[in-house]
């Protein structure tokens, strides 16, 4: 470099040169004095701070994001396993672990349309763990403060997740519309499962009542029967016997009455003794008893009293108009008195049974109207709910429900599965957003936010609903933007992307 000068000086002059030298050495030593400044920054020395943005910085040996500065080691990971995610940080000196407690660090996140959220770290085995839950998605800009032996350091990068971008142009034609999170008044309807049922107060299972051999079946399941038709007819000794004791009792009763009318005559006429027509009028009585009895307990048998013929026929008969549900008989068979052989339903009602778990059990009352929904076709019916459980099921940890059902048709067939939609109160909601925002991204539940010309998925949890609204009780704030229409769209879109966790 002198060399050059010299040769500039002779070139020029002595005066002129003279001037040229004293601006070239002004200039490198500003030069140098720069160079020594960015070096002393390097190093990371206390009072100065050095800020990386590194992109995507390398992985570290716990897979999160590493970062360096000189000698100094600083790794910085999203821990999830079994747990909420958290941040952890591990810490190095010349690449290796080091001591996490020497290390004060806070992290600061910067999110779409959120305000920045500081995470302080404490000392948990060779880490340093945040102090609060790292909320899905994963999409921020991050920024690190680490504080070691009296050095600090800074470190930031951005991540990016559930994100996408979409200009009003493209909303415009993919028909999305843009709609705010605000308060709203909610028909709330408690949405439950359920399953048709018999009415059981319209439903009767016949027994014969007396063993037997049945003789003739004249009804299958699915015939309807009137009130007093004859199903089958069964041959009883037993029957028999019970109708010859009445006969006899009842013969002995007519000749009781005889004798009771003679001796009444003869006694007003002063003929017999009085004895002898109280002892008449007291066999009377008795005969009556026993003639009465017998006739009871064919009564009970729903046996017709017979004078004559084929005293072991037994028709067994409908009690009720309906429609056979069940067949459990067969010509040639040998029945026991309490064996079920038809069950005989009438289907212009039915049940609706539905589970409802305890947390919805002070939304569910008698009384109220409910809609009904077929699952398998389209059909919708209402009724009003006629019975609320008051036990909880050890288990299942859900109680009953049942509605009384109109069926004229019969169209609602018992074991169908129906979707009941119970009207609750009209509330005053905070936060409520429309239905078909609402979308499912990975296993999460979301709604995906505007923010400028971005899109991104908001975790939410969700209340009360009617048809068109539904209550947001966290992860969207009041006046906040949101996808309100083909909102699947942007899905899709996330999906194509392939946006995912970036440690």
């Amino acid at each position: 470099m002198k060399r050059m000068i010299r040769q500039l000086m002779f070139k020029l002059g002595r005066s002129q040169g003279m001037a040229i030298a004293v601006i070239l050495v002004v200039a490198l030593g500003l030069g140098a004095a720069i160079l020594s400044t960015d070096a002393n920054k390097t190093d990371g020395s206390k009072g100065d701070t050095q800020d990386v943005d590194a992109g995507k910085p390398p992985k570290g040996p716990h897979g999160g994001r590493l970062f360096t500065a000189s000698d100094y080691g600083l790794e910085l990971t999203i821990f999830e396993k079994g747990i909420e995610p958290q941040f952890r940080i591990y810490t190095y000196r010349n690449d290796k672990p080091t001591d996490p407690g020497q290390t004060k660090a806070t992290v600061t996140l910067e999110r779409l349309g959120r305000k920045p959220q500081t995470f302080n770290f404490t000392k948990e085995g060779d880490y340093l763990k945040g102090d609060a839950i790292v909320e899905e998605p994963h999409s921020f800009k991050a920024s690190i403060a680490a504080e070691s032996d009296g050095k600090s350091y800074a470190f930031s990068f951005e991540q990016v997740e559930a994100r996408v971008t979409m200009t009003d142009a493209q909303m415009k034609s993919n028909g999305v519309q843009i709609a705010k999170a605000g308060p709203a008044r909610i028909k709330a309807a408690l949405q439950l499962t359920g399953e048709i049922r018999l009415d059981e107060d319209h439903t009767v299972h016949i027994v014969p009542r007396l063993s037997g051999v049945v003789e003739k079946v004249s009804a299958n399941a699915g015939d309807h029967v009137r009130k007093g038709q004859v199903l089958a007819v069964m041959s009883s000794q037993t029957l028999a016997d019970q109708r010859s004791e009445f006969l006899a009792a009842k013969k002995r009763m007519g000749l009781a009455r005889i004798t009771h009318e003679r001796e009444k005559k003869l006694w007003e006429a002063r003929i017999s003794a009085e004895q002898d027509y109280l002892q008449a009028q007291q066999a009377l009585q008795e005969a009556e008893i026993i003639e009465q009895s017998a006739r009871q307990k064919l009564v009970s048998l729903g046996a017709a009293v017979l004078a004559s013929g084929n005293l072991t026929r037994y028709e067994i008969r409908s009690p009720i108009d309906g429609v056979v549900t069940e067949k459990n008989i067969a010509a040639g068979t040998v029945l026991k008195d309490d064996a079920n052989i038809f069950t005989v339903a009438d289907l212009s009602t039915v049940w609706v049974e539905m589970t409802v778990y305890a947390k919805d059990l002070d939304a569910i009352k008698t009384g109220q109207s409910a809609t009904v929904k077929a699952a398998a076709f389209d059909a919708e019916a209402t009724g009003t709910i006629s019975y609320v459980g008051s036990v909880v099921g050890d288990q299942t940890r859900t109680a009953k429900a049942r509605l009384v059902l109109p069926n004229p048709k019969g169209a609602w067939r018992p074991g169908l599965p129906v979707n009941v939609s119970v009207a609750a109160e009209e509330v005053e909601v905070p936060v409520a957003i429309a239905v078909d925002a609402v979308q499912s991204l990975h296993d999460w539940i979301v709604v995906f936010g505007r923010y400028g010309d971005k899109f991104e998925a908001r975790l939410v949890t969700l209340g009360r609903r009617d048809e068109k609204t539904i209550e947001v009780l966290s992860g969207l704030n009041p006046g906040e933007s949101y996808a309100a229409s083909n909102s699947y769209l942007i899905k899709a879109d996330i999906g194509k992307a392939g946006a995912s966790h970036d440690q």
